[in-house]
């Protein structure tokens, strides 16, 4: 059966010539079984030549495991052949996964004793490439004597050898210091290029031996300028540069060595200004060279000087055909600016350029540097060339670059008129992309800035006339009409165009708003009350607004139907106090407390109080939509209820997802009075005085991102528990693609809402919010996990951690 197996290259031949899957699984079983065969005789001369024909297989993805034991006899053989073979079948067949490896252990040690050098490196490959951590242990002293061997060619890959080591058993570092001081002197290319490498691994694993080599500067210093200035044999050399991989690897070393230590910095600050003057960047291997360089010049305590010239070189990168090498430029650039602004800041115009560029990846990191590069001193001109650039950019980045240009107004913004400019064209362009604040902080700034209410009307009116697809634009414009309708119809803004609006033209745009497929629930919303805000500030007949309201009463949409009905009876019931409930809505303060939200509403209702003919009824606003959810006047019962609505309204979400629970207490409801008509529209219990607050809890702070818990407790459901999750960023630079998942132990139940979106800006601006609902019917102790997913100056960052400290508030 042997006799008729197939050589090596016939099985090659006819596998290459096998015309379906089918026949070349059928060549390699029947070869198989005549190698099976062949390992049973024991043939000791044809033993080589069958496991390489198994080993072709092997590599072909067939199983080949029946090999394993015959490797272990090939190399213990004393023929050459034969251990040739046997160690190119263990550093295939064997890993450190299967106990057979250990097996070698004995064998690889008298060959590494051995003077045949072929066989010592025969031995030293296979350790290095399949070594496990008791192999390691037990050889190390014979790669150790191997190191100082006379032989350039055994001291190569006794080199490489311990790195594989030190990586497996860090350690053994002590073993291999004394050898690497002597090991520097050596003139042989690869046993120097091992030797760096050595040392970089023992100083990345062990603080001693960075502290020991920080003596060898001075020789790497040396080494380094001897390859930049006089060169070394043009056998190493690629493309004109100086064996580019050497340089790189004692660029490697010296960046570890010279982070925090002055003197070694100081060292090779000369070095390194020569190694970026005389490395010609015109191809890959010196653009590699001098890209380490910078690296360099950036981790080590260099010279301000030097630091504008490793910027400068990021900066001709850019200019470079390669996109790789933009992409390099870009990323690196993007990590510079919170440390180097000025200097990156020369480099602006080339930045702005890498936003045409076709490549997705190249213009999403040029995006992101431009948007760090925007100041107080270049923010109309960036902003310009950002507003340009979203009108052509992909889908995909238009998100980022609507959110970053608004971030960037309303940290920067030289005048109001500007910011709300801005804004606009924004939500012109791409208003379908920007972020869920958009609309609240628009209308937060329009009402805050009083002497541009004419101004902002007129240009919102203009704006929705041409186009009422972009949703946030119309919701904003819908609000401005509905508050300033009167300064549209005056026509006494100086600052724009003459434009002669009457009313009907008014309010036909606002009706194409609420019969328009592309009109959204909440869009809709703001139209409808924009209309009746317009009944107190038009002087015509309310009769076609009424109308409005009459056909929208059967609306099937609940929110549009409640709205209208409510509005229905104002018309019909309190039209004495339909001025006052419409009057203009007073500005909100963003980013406050709820606590001093509630106040200042407690304080709205006062002064209305005051106002209006009836002293017990007052206006009511929801704390999302700038108008509320509903525009009613509620007799004074109402009142009571206002504190604990926002608390409750989560658990009502909960009650119909979960349905009513039969152990629920639920507060009798408020008897009727004559009165007390319009309560029936709410339909509210009473809710019982809040408990004591929980303190906050503060689980995670990493280069400004902080993350934080606040936590309420629904006084109707003890066993409920809602937590806040608050991420504020005070660094330089924002937080992008901000994702925080949550998980309980199984006794809980879990629900996340949505966020308010996944962005956390800069400097302190609107934090990121997410509410958790946990249910805990046991009131065992809580405990959680969270895993964080973000991009910070240009990284990606993933955390996972467990949050065990928790009040005792939150579950007893």
């Amino acid at each position: 059966m042997v006799a008729s197996s197939l050589k090596l290259q016939e099985l090659i031949q006819e596998i290459r010539e096998a015309k379906t899957q089918a026949q070349e699984r059928e060549v390699i079983q029947k070869e198989c079984a005549h190698i099976r065969a062949s390992f049973r005789d024991g043939d000791p001369l044809h033993s080589h030549r069958q496991l390489a024909k198994l080993l072709y297989a092997h590599m072909l993805g067939y199983p080949a495991h029946f090999g394993q034991m015959e490797c272990l006899k090939l190399i213990a053989s004393p023929r050459f052949t034969d251990k040739r073979v046997g160690y190119l079948g263990a550093m295939l067949l064997l890993d450190e996964r299967q106990d057979a490896h250990l097996l070698i252990t004995n064998s690889i040690k008298n060959d590494l004793s051995q003077g045949i050098e072929a066989v010592q490196g025969l031995a030293l490959c296979t350790l290095s490439a399949m070594g496990s951590a008791e192999m390691c242990r037990d050889l190390a002293p014979e790669v150790e004597k191997l190191l100082l061997q006379p032989s350039a060619y055994v001291r190569k890959k006794a080199v490489l050898t311990a790195v594989h080591m030190i990586r497996k058993v860090p350690e053994l570092s002590d073993i291999f210091l004394p050898p690497c001081a002597q090991l520097l002197h050596e003139r042989h290319h690869g046993v120097l290029l091992g030797t760096v490498t050595l040392i970089t691994e023992l100083c990345e694993r062990s603080p001693a031996a960075l502290k020991h080599f920080r003596k060898v500067v001075p020789q790497l210093v040396h080494t380094l300028r001897t390859l930049v200035v006089t060169g070394c044999s043009t056998e190493h050399s690629v493309s004109g540069v100086s064996d580019p991989f050497l340089q790189v690897q004692i660029l490697r070393l010296l960046r570890i060595l010279g982070r925090n230590h002055e003197e070694s910095s100081e060292t090779m600050n000369d070095l390194l200004a020569q190694v970026a003057t005389n490395t010609d960047a015109s191809r890959n291997a010196g653009s590699a060279v001098l890209f380490e360089t910078v690296l360099t010049i950036m981790d080590i305590r260099s010279a301000a000087g030097l630091r504008v010239l490793a910027v400068n070189i990021l900066g001709r990168f850019l200019l470079n055909s390669d996109r790789n090498i933009r992409y390099v430029a870009l990323t690196s650039l993007l990590k510079l600016v919170q440390s180097d602004h000025s200097a990156v800041q020369r480099h602006r115009p080339t930045v702005v350029e890498c936003l045409q560029e076709p490549d997705a990846s190249l213009s999403r990191r040029a995006l992101e540097l431009s948007l760090a590069l925007v100041n107080s001193s270049n923010v109309r001109t960036m902003t310009q060339e950002l507003q340009g650039f979203l009108e052509s950019c992909p889908p995909d980045l238009r998100a980022d670059c609507a959110s970053g240009i608004l971030l960037a107004a309303e940290r920067f913004a030289p005048t109001k008129r500007w910011h709300i400019d801005t804004i606009l064209r924004v939500l012109t362009t791409a208003g379908t992309y920007v972020r869920d604040d958009a609309v609240a902080n628009l209308i937060q700034l329009i009402g805050g800035a009083q002497e541009l209410h004419a101004y902002s009307v007129r240009r919102l009116y203009s704006a929705l006339a041409e186009d009422i697809s972009q949703q946030p634009l119309v919701q904003v414009a819908a609000w401005c009409i509905g508050e300033y309708g009167d300064l549209l119809l005056e026509g006494t803004c100086e600052e724009t165009e003459p434009l002669q609006v009457e009313e009907d033209m008014v309010l036909t745009l606002l009706e194409r708003v609420l019969q328009s497929h592309m009109s959204l629930p909440a869009t809709r919303g703001y139209a409808l009350t924009a209309l009746m805000k317009l009944s107190t500030r038009l002087h015509g007949d309310n009769n076609r607004i009424c109308q409005v309201m009459s056909i929208y009463g059967s609306c099937q949409d609940v929110e549009l139907q409640q709205r209208a009905v409510e509005y229905n009876a104002l018309f019909r019931k309190y039209d004495h106090l339909r001025a006052a409930v419409l009057e203009k809505m007073p500005l909100v303060e963003r980013g406050g407390p709820q606590v001093n939200e509630e106040a200042k509403e407690s304080k709205e209702v006062a002064q209305l109080s005051e106002a209006a003919p009836v002293p017990t009824e007052t206006q009511v606003r929801g704390p999302e939509d700038p108008w509320g959810k509903s525009m009613v006047q509620l007799p004074c019962p109402a009142l009571t209820l206002l504190s604990s609505l926002q608390a409750s309204k989560l658990l009502d979400l909960l009650d119909l997802l979960d349905g009513p629970s039969e152990n629920a207490q639920h507060p009798p409801p408020l008897d009727p009075t004559p009165g007390d008509t319009l309560i029936h529209l709410l339909d509210l219990p009473c809710a019982p005085l809040p408990s004591a607050p929980i303190p906050n809890l503060k689980v995670y702070e990493r280069e400004g991102l902080q993350l934080t818990l606040s936590f309420v407790r629904p006084p109707g459901t003890p066993t409920l528990l809602l937590i806040t999750v608050t991420a504020t960023n005070t660094s330089g630079g924002d937080v992008t693609h901000f994702i925080c998942q949550v998980a309980v132990p199984k006794s809980f139940q879990l629900q996340l809402q949505a966020p308010s979106g996944d962005t956390v800006p800069a400097q302190g601006g609107l934090p990121m919010t997410q509410l958790l609902r946990i249910l805990n019917p046991n009131k065992a102790p809580l405990r959680l996990k969270l895993r964080l997913t973000y991009d910070h100056f240009g990284q990606s960052v993933q955390e996972i951690f467990e949050v065990n400290n928790l009040p005792v508030e939150t579950w007893q």
